[in-house]
């Protein structure tokens, strides 16, 4: 026998991380820059060649 099939929730953590992180700290503000930069390049269209 292979004894029983227990499922252990110690593996994982869940742990909103909004609210880890203080609110002053700098990566917020880089949080910002960085969506509003890829919120402007999601209208834009790339092609490789360069066209």
């Amino acid at each position: 026998m292979r004894g029983t099939d227990k499922r252990s929730g110690d593996l994982f953590s869940y742990v909103d991380l909004k609210k880890q992180v203080r609110m002053d700290h700098p990566l917020r503000t880089i949080r910002e820059m960085t969506n509003t930069a890829l919120a402007a390049l999601s209208g834009e269209h790339f092609s490789v060649d360069g066209r």
